[in-house]
């Protein structure tokens, strides 16, 4: 279990060398944090309106809302750069990956989210949403394993109930093997929301739907998990608009575009968030912004996969929260937020040019517009009364050499590690490590699993 170093009594994290916090408020001055809160955030100049008993020298650090992920599969940590996939789009990705994801076991999925979780924290993120659709014999309980190591790892998670109804026999693309039965799917789904599910500000388990995507699903599915994400107030979660191959899948088994079928299934709404929304025209993208649906945009993925690239100003520009995931670990091949916020400075600047994405646009995907598309007001900006969820990250490495503007050099210069990582007020990442956590054994004992499940 990873140790935390928890700030007692008020600290006064003081005078960083810049601050990003996705709101108009100052905080060249520094934050002040009792109880897990924020409670003061200075501007130059100013002082705690009440002495602290702790003050912490933030001078030598970039400070910034801790970074939330918005779309993830854990247990693909396990089949990184798997070469027989490497240079294939998702589809055959998908065909392929599929019978080997199949094997995966427990402890295989207790490893894979510990790999995950622990390189999103040193990565300066806080908050991660999981998308977990598999669920083979043995695996039944798998988002209770995830529960035990987000606790563990001291972050806070989204962990969705995933499924697949639409296998090969029925015109769907999963092996038929992975897919499960709905009544099966939906009573899972609703004990997981009674044991896991919090509410309310500084909640540690979230509990999401989420069916997979429309080639792995039924429409029946779908309504299910929209009518009880309605009766339990929950979120919902798919796959949609990723490739031009869905779009034609769509046309062709329910004779209708992505956004004409998530209406025709009661999805078209502000509880849903959609990961990668690549191909929307015009009219769906201002329906989509009228409705509050939010996109997860996961840049590494379409660009690894040959994708696309998303509309992601005008879907934010419409309406529609936009925030940043960095997809499944076979498809990035990586867990890294920040990185992912400089992917999506330069993939969107190729569509919109380099005025309109500036950095602190990029960074504000990764927090505060990621916290909308989770539906959490609580965290992804330094404000009084916000979570003291925080990312601060040092330039004196030789990569930031010669740099000028701190917030910028962040993403242009490639940051890739947090210094320091807070979650409500604890300290869970101190000096670019994980206290308490033997990285080199979790490496060991990941890779041997990976190479085990490869080998069938």
């Amino acid at each position: 279990m990873t140790v935390s170093t928890p700030a007692t009594g008020r600290l006064w994290v003081k005078n960083p060398l810049a601050a990003f916090t996705a709101n108009d408020l100052d905080a060249a001055g520094g934050l002040v944090i009792e109880n897990g809160i924020i409670t003061e955030v200075l501007a130059a100049g100013q002082m705690p309106a009440v002495p602290c008993a702790e003050v912490f020298d933030a001078s030598g650090h970039v400070l910034l809302p801790g970074l939330i992920n918005t779309h993830h599969h854990f247990y693909q940590t396990l089949t990184r750069a798997w070469a027989p996939v490497v240079n294939t789009p998702l589809f055959p990705w998908l065909k392929n990956l599929y019978p080997v994801w199949a094997r995966l076991t427990p402890a295989d999925l207790e490893l894979a989210t510990t790999v995950a979780l622990s390189e999103l924290l040193l990565s300066g993120c806080t908050t991660a949403a999981d998308h977990h659709y598999l669920f083979p014999d043995g695996l039944e309980d798998g988002i209770d394993v995830q529960v035990d190591v987000v606790r563990k790892l001291g972050m806070r998670a989204m962990l969705t109930r995933g499924s697949m109804t639409l296998g090969e026999d029925d015109g769907g693309l999963p092996p038929q093997h992975t897919v499960q039965a709905p009544e099966v799917i939906l009573e899972d789904s609703r004990r997981l929301i009674r044991d896991y599910h919090e509410r309310g500000d500084g909640a540690v388990i979230q509990i999401g739907l989420a069916p997979c995507s429309p080639f792995s699903v039924t429409r029946d599915i779908m309504r299910d998990n929209a009518a009880l994400a309605e009766e339990y107030d929950v979120r919902l979660h798919t796959h949609l608009a990723e490739t031009m191959d869905e779009e034609a899948f769509c046309l062709e088994m329910f004779g209708l575009r992505t956004v004409d079928y998530l209406d025709s299934v009661g999805w078209l709404g502000n509880r849903t968030w959609l990961a990668h929304g690549v191909h929307f025209n015009d009219d769906e993208i201002a329906r989509l912004g009228a409705a509050g649906t939010a996109v997860a945009h996961c840049p590494t993925s379409n660009m690894r996969l040959a994708s696309g690239i998303g509309r992601m100003a005008e879907l934010e520009d419409a309406g529609a929260p936009v925030g940043l995931g960095v997809d499944g670990s076979a498809s990035n091949d990586a867990s890294n937020l920040i990185l992912e916020a400089r992917q999506a400075l330069y993939l969107q600047r190729l569509r919109y040019g380099a005025e309109a994405i500036t950095p602190k646009r990029a960074l504000g995907w990764a927090t505060k517009g990621s916290a909308r598309a989770l539906g959490r007001e609580d965290v992804g900006e330094l404000a009084p009364g916000r979570q003291a969820d925080l990312a601060m990250f040092r330039l004196d490495d030789l990569r930031f050499s010669g740099s000028h503007d701190p917030l910028s050099a962040l993403l242009l210069c490639g940051a890739d590690r947090a210094d320091r990582v807070m979650v409500g007020g604890t300290w869970r990442v101190v000096d670019g490590a994980l206290p308490g956590t033997d990285l080199p054994a979790l490496i060991a004992r990941h890779t041997a699993a990976a190479r085990r499940m490869m080998a069938g």
